[in-house]
């Protein structure tokens, strides 16, 4: 199966303002580029890629004063099949865990497992350990919040969405991460691209999705406490504690993001 996805932004700017953005795909996936995405501006202004702490792909940008536009696309080979599941993956004793892994379970700025880590123990101390307490975290998640776009907010936590019980995709990641490092999982963020693919559509702009990754059995596997399926044809563009560390644009200074679209469709 074919992917073609992409994104457009458009910007307005006072003055000369640098600009990070992170929204390459990721590079796990560069074998299955088979039209690469291009970076393009308008008007045109240098640019310069780089790596970032957790190896994501990121380009710096300086945004002269106005309109800026900021568009790419891509054709990704994928293969259509949901997401597996590794239902007998074991949980690892902390002191057994890979020396890369143990930043994801400490607490962090949307993610205060700390302070949800009564609240983890009380929730989900009998459950069994592993994969089916992971699958427990999102079943509750996803029964615990309400999603609704008008609940987007960038000063929401995992405390807070616990509390209000509502949010967006990135809440309901960050509350399900927060509890798994609580548990002594270690869970790190993700966002992508995630088209209506094998599910019916739904009438609603399309954003990038949130999700996250939880390490478990030697390995790291995807789970969606927003959506709680598995599901095909999900193209990871970058991974981090939480949402401040992969956020798709960073402004140093003040603008305002006139237009935004992103796409995700199956081609032929």
């Amino acid at each position: 199966m074919l992917i073609r996805a992409g994104y457009e932004m458009v910007y307005d700017f006072p003055q000369v303002t640098p600009l990070i953005l992170m929204v390459n795909i990721h590079y796990s996936r560069a074998a299955d580029l088979v039209q690469p995405e291009q970076l393009v501006t308008e008007p045109v202004v240098d640019t310069r890629a780089y790596r970032d702490g957790f190896g994501n792909w990121c380009t710096r940008l300086v945004a002269p004063p106005g309109r800026l536009r900021v568009a790419a696309s891509a054709l990704v080979r994928d293969s259509g099949l949901p997401e597996p599941i590794a239902p007998f993956a074991l949980q690892h004793a902390v002191q057994d865990l890979p020396d890369d892994t143990l930043v994801f379970l400490l607490p962090s700025r949307y993610c205060e497992s700390d302070q949800l880590s009564d609240v983890a123990w009380t929730l989900f101390k009998h459950t069994p350990l592993g994969w089916a307490r992971v699958q427990a975290v999102c079943d509750f998640v996803h029964g615990h919040l309400v999603f609704g776009y008008e609940h987007s907010s960038p000063f929401n936590t995992a405390v807070r969405a616990f509390h209000e019980r509502k949010g967006v995709c990135r809440d309901f990641a960050h509350l399900a991460i927060a509890f798994c490092r609580a548990l002594n999982i270690p869970a790190r963020y993700c966002t992508s691209y995630l088209g209506d693919i094998g599910v019916p559509a739904v009438d609603a702009p399309m954003d990038f999705a949130a999700s996250f990754e939880a390490y478990l059995g030697g390995a790291w596997h995807s789970f969606d406490p927003r959506n709680n399926t598995r599901r095909a044809g999900r193209l990871l563009i970058a991974r981090g504690r939480d949402a401040a560390d992969v956020a798709i644009s960073t402004a140093f200074g003040v603008n305002t993001l006139v237009s935004f679209k992103v796409w995700t469709e199956q081609v032929g």
